[in-house]
């Protein structure tokens, strides 16, 4: 029998709207972000609390998550999928504006990672309760003889959620 997992896979990034009423933390609008091709998920949390007593550390307190970010690599955003999550406003004559009618919102993230275990695959998703992306840098090369895979970095702020437990990210069975 294994002792753990591998993962092999990240597929399926979606997100959603996020908004909360006291502690109760609804999502609407949910869409496909793009192609999943990697994933980062880094969180932060505070310093361990420790105590001391007779010269040594006696008791501690564990850190608390205090926020991070997460970074998706994917194929590229379509336009429908970069106007949400950066709360750009309609196209006016085919033309999206960049500029104040900007408001970039809270979302969830979702995502399903594929694991193998002696021999078994599996699949897991993962939720990111709350989140907010970040303007995303621009790169493109021209192609020289073969073509040049080129792939689309997106960065989100993490943060706590409003539920009453602070929920920041759900892995599914």
């Amino acid at each position: 029998m294994a002792n753990g997992r591998v993962a092999t896979g990240f597929s399926y990034p979606y997100v959603a709207e996020y908004s909360a009423t006291g502690t109760t933390v609804t999502y609407s609008d949910a869409m496909p972000l793009a192609r999943g091709v990697d994933v980062t998920l880094s969180p932060e949390s505070s310093d361990d609390n420790i105590f001391y007593a007779d010269n040594v550390s006696a008791e501690s307190a564990g850190g608390v998550f205090t926020g991070g970010s997460i970074s998706l690599t994917v194929d590229g955003l379509l336009m429908t999928a970069k106007r949400f999550i950066y709360g750009l406003p309609a196209a006016v004559n085919d033309w999206t504006a960049f500029g104040d009618e900007m408001e970039i919102p809270y979302v969830g993230i979702g995502y399903i990672t594929r694991y193998m275990s002696d021999g078994d695959t599996s699949y897991v998703p993962t939720v990111i309760a709350k989140a907010r992306f970040i303007m995303e840098e621009t790169e493109a090369a021209t192609q020289e003889d073969e073509i040049d895979w080129q792939t689309q970095e997106l960065t989100a702020d993490l943060f706590r959620g409003d539920d009453s437990n602070h929920s920041w990210k759900y892995i599914g069975a």
